[in-house]
């Protein structure tokens, strides 16, 4: 059931603590239909759901808060680091539409994904320059710079989840689960 992949996985960003959440998913009879109506009712919260690759019977899910991703790619030194894996537009659909591309024409996993996720632009550069070694700390992502900081998100994200599943389980649907988005 792709609603429950949903609380196991992006509990974080339902609940506006985190920028986006990343998941494999089997596709099964009845996934698309689950998936578009999923997708229309996070919609409305702010929430995007969005598959950035299909194959062998799986999706690779992104569960992501559209406006916080447009602003992180109006960040000078994203757009720094993007432009050097080919990146030629800095709003959502465009970078995804890149980072779709990425993902189907490499061999190797595209590490610029971490901008997508919210991980610190620091964590991200000293993933790919050190080659996923020589880290600080490792939990939902490895850490380079900033350990304390990272460490308590690390715990708010476990946290998170924890209540999330528990409320779920006790029959909270998804929509009250997602936090709605910031009005301006």
């Amino acid at each position: 059931m792709l609603e429950r992949a949903i609380i196991d996985h992006a509990s974080p960003t339902l609940a506006r603590l985190k920028l986006g959440s990343l998941f494999n998913f089997r596709i099964e009879e009845g996934f698309f239909s689950e998936y578009a109506s999923l997708r229309d009712q996070l919609r409305g919260k702010g929430v995007t759901l969005s598959i950035l690759k299909a194959n062998q019977g799986k999706a690779l899910i992104y569960v992501y808060r559209a406006a916080e991703l447009e602003k992180t790619l109006r960040d000078r030194e994203v757009q720094r680091l993007l432009k050097n894996y080919g990146y030629g537009r800095f709003d959502a659909q465009g970078a995804l539409e890149a980072l779709r591309a990425r993902l189907n024409a490499a061999d190797l996993f595209p590490h610029e994904i971490g901008i997508f996720l919210g991980y610190p632009l620091e964590d991200v550069l000293g993933f790919i320059e050190n080659g996923g070694r020589n880290c600080l700390s490792c939990g939902c992502w490895k850490v380079y710079s900033n350990e304390c900081e990272a460490l308590k998100a690390f715990e708010r994200y476990e946290k998170c989840k924890a209540v999330y599943r528990r409320l779920f389980a006790s029959g909270c649907p998804l929509s009250r689960l997602t936090v709605a988005a910031r009005t301006a």
